[in-house]
């Protein structure tokens, strides 16, 4: 017997947005997290306005702001020694027109505290799930690490890009290939009126800097498994690098004591080619990793969760079997994806990989003439903020509220 109408394992931004969604409806839902708290590095803290949109649509938007974040209305980048205004969100039909990097543990505990409102909703820490139960060919549940089996008519995955489940369950994964890794580090500064968030583009090198008020959140882009080579040099040669590309991290990169203080995001392009099968659905990175670049991982999975709702939970509330369903949330989700991933794909060919072969002899890059003509033309800015800001086919909150 099930023990819940829907069991959701990971408590991620899927799985949390997904979790309040179904309880909202009245359905009896556990997220299942495997850690204590939400309290990790994480490097995805971009909520884009899509996303924005969604909270305002369940008027809870001004609550959400509330938390500590900063925003951001404009992205750009420097090349060749010049900076470039690449993205004008200010102009987007929504009703928050900016990039809000809000750290994303308070992002999950606003989920969870706005969660709690509905009796339906638990959230269970420290439970990790290590497998699934099958019975008579469908998924009626799974194992975890403690020796319980939870049970729920509807299982679904959210347990990120090395998902337990996916891999229980033997869906297969499509790999699109990344030629990149991350190495994540904080470097301090003095907080500016202006957030000053950019990209960098050097010779053989590339940086970002995300300003987080009193702290750089930087992402260094290496070649695909090379952070070996890179720790190899020495931790003084990579602050001298950091100094060369970034002359504003200068004196900061000091700040770097040690390698256990940058982390190693390995970069993978992937999804299912299958979501689900009976009893079971994966959304969010389960079901496709994303790139990094836009920032976009979070959002999607944010979307993911709104059409899983949308479609599943009047049913789920009415009873009804939702197998036959859950090939209606890939089918609705697999187009935006496949066209993100086209463009991370293409950055990730056509940019990326030809900056990152280059020699790193300090030689300035050219940049290109479609860089100089969103930064000459502040029109054409809407188009990479309306793809970054808004993605393809943006969902709605249609699930009902019991």
């Amino acid at each position: 017997m099930a023990d819940r109408d829907v069991l959701i394992v990971g408590g991620g931004p899927a799985g949390m947005m997904a979790g309040l969604l179904l309880a909202r409806a009245g359905l009896a839902v556990r997220v299942i997290e495997k850690h204590g708290d939400f309290l990790r590095d994480f490097r995805g803290d971009t909520v884009h306005p899509s996303t924005l949109e969604l909270f305002h649509e369940l008027g809870l938007a001004d609550e959400l702001l509330a938390r500590p974040h900063d925003e951001v209305g404009t992205l750009s980048g420097r090349m060749g020694g010049r900076s470039f205004t690449v993205a004008d969100f200010r102009h987007l039909p929504v009703r928050s027109p900016f990039i809000a990097l809000m750290p994303q543990w308070h992002f999950l505990d606003f989920l969870a505290d706005v969660g709690r409102r509905y009796p339906g909703f638990d959230l269970a820490m420290n439970v990790e799930a290590t497998g699934i139960v099958e019975e008579e060919g469908r998924i009626t549940g799974i194992a975890t690490a403690g020796g319980e089996t939870l049970r729920a008519r509807l299982v679904i995955a959210c347990d990120g890009r090395h998902s337990v489940l996916r891999a229980a369950a033997g869906l297969a994964v499509e790999d699109l290939g990344a030629p990149m890794d991350v190495m994540w580090f904080r470097l301090p500064r003095e907080r500016t009126p202006d957030n000053r968030t950019a990209g960098i583009f050097d010779s053989g090198r590339i940086a970002v800097l995300i300003d987080r008020g009193d702290y750089w959140q930087c992402a260094w882009v290496i070649p695909k498994g090379s952070a070996d080579r890179v720790r190899a040099r020495g931790l003084d040669a990579f602050r001298a690098e950091i100094a060369r590309t970034a002359p504003e991290l200068a004196g900061k990169a000091d700040a770097l004591r040690g390698w256990d203080e940058v982390k190693l995001l390995t970069v993978t392009l992937d999804r299912l080619i299958r979501w689900h099968r009976p009893g079971l659905l994966a959304i969010g990175d389960a079901a496709h990793a994303m790139s990094p670049i836009g920032g976009v991982g979070i959002n999607l999975a944010i979307q993911d969760a709104v059409a899983a709702a949308n479609i599943l939970a009047g049913p789920l509330a009415a009873g009804a079997d939702v197998d036959p369903l859950l090939a209606r949330v890939q089918a609705r989700r697999m187009f935006p994806t496949r066209i993100i991933q086209a463009i991370q794909r293409a950055v990730q060919t056509r940019i990326i990989g030809p900056v990152l072969e280059e020699e790193g002899d300090g030689t300035a890059l050219a940049p290109p003439l479609a860089l100089r003509l969103l930064d000459a033309v502040p029109l054409l800015q809407r188009i990479p903020a309306r793809l970054v800001g808004l993605g393809v086919r943006p969902e709605h909150v249609r699930s009902p509220a019991a």
